[in-house]
């Protein structure tokens, strides 16, 4: 007798969105399963993995990354360039770390211009993110919405403090905004009510959830993405029916862990160790729901890549 396996019916859907514009642009979202439950529903758009290039040259970056980039670390058009023709990235995250005002404080100009750089060196979709720091987020993100007008630029971090401004500038030129609140899942509601209030089509909207690198809030990280996945799908809270957008590298080769020498603290290698850690943070996030994955070694990304084709196959 052939054992039937229980199918649970979803009433909810995540909205598909479109990331950028061109022949390389991509769809992500769409699901009506839970992540990767292709025998209950459908997963229609694979997940995405984009590399991180910064605007200025890293001067805090563990020894295994510089090695992969080289001198191209010096060139943001060059990196973006390297991460897609070399690496084969599916998107480019352009971070703004030299407009933070409590380190080089670069104007917006500078941002601007890096990001036309990158955009004419690459033909896959951008995403900008600025300092993190509203005001001179606001400042910045909005020049660079202004100048890249029509590219459909996915940008953040917007947001509550600042979701007006960018919200309207993401309007006025575009854009796709990604609106980024402190791992609460009824912050980003509320932050989705307001873009969507002034005006702000869903069909523009990223959820950035925040995540924590594996060691440091990975788990909590999960159960905020895992709740406002259930509720998007289980309870048709359509305000949280939005792909998830999530920046992880930064958070995985911040740590002491993917930093410290060959051996130390009996951690082996630091290449092998910053690459499985940055692989299993995605791996992880991936089984929470996580739709574009913003990673910064290519190797991790290789592996996780790997593994979503895996389970997509399936």
């Amino acid at each position: 007798m052939a054992v039937q396996v229980p199918k649970r019916t979803y009433t909810g859907a995540i909205r598909p969105i479109e990331v950028g514009k061109g022949d390389k642009a991509f769809k992500v979202g769409g699901e009506t399963a839970y992540p990767f439950y292709t025998f209950e529903g459908e997963m229609p758009h694979e997940p995405r993995f984009g590399l991180d290039v910064l605007d200025i040259e890293p001067d805090d970056w563990a020894d295994s990354l510089v090695a992969i980039y080289g001198d191209a670390l010096k060139d943001p058009a060059a990196w973006a360039k390297k991460c897609v023709e070399e690496f084969g990235a599916d998107l480019v995250q352009v971070t703004l770390a030299g407009t933070n005002p409590n380190d080089k404080n670069l104007p917006p100009e500078h941002a601007v211009e890096v990001v036309k750089a990158v955009c004419e060196a690459v033909d896959v979709p951008v995403s900008v993110w600025g300092s993190t720091a509203p005001d001179k987020d606001t400042e910045v993100l909005r020049a660079v919405a202004e100048a890249m007008a029509g590219r459909r630029l996915a940008i953040g971090p917007v947001q509550e403090d600042n979701h007006k401004q960018l919200g309207a500038a993401a309007l006025a030129y575009h854009h796709v905004v990604i609106a980024s609140t402190p791992i609460d899942i009824n912050l980003a509601k509320q932050l989705n009510v307001l873009l969507g209030n002034l005006g702000v089509k869903d069909e523009n909207i990223l959820i950035d959830p925040t995540v924590g690198g594996l060691g440091y809030g990975l788990e909590y990280s999960y159960s905020v993405m895992e709740r406002a996945r259930m509720a998007a799908l289980t309870q048709q809270d359509e305000k949280l029916q939005f792909p998830m957008y999530c920046n992880l590298g930064i958070e995985v080769w911040k740590t002491k862990e993917s930093k410290l020498p060959d051996g130390e603290m009996n951690l082996g290698r630091q290449k092998e160790r910053g690459v499985l850690m940055e692989a299993i943070t995605a791996t992880t996030l991936l089984a929470a729901g996580a739709d574009v994955l913003i990673m910064r070694h290519p190797e991790a990304m290789k592996k996780a890549r790997e593994l979503s084709a895996e389970l997509m196959a399936d």
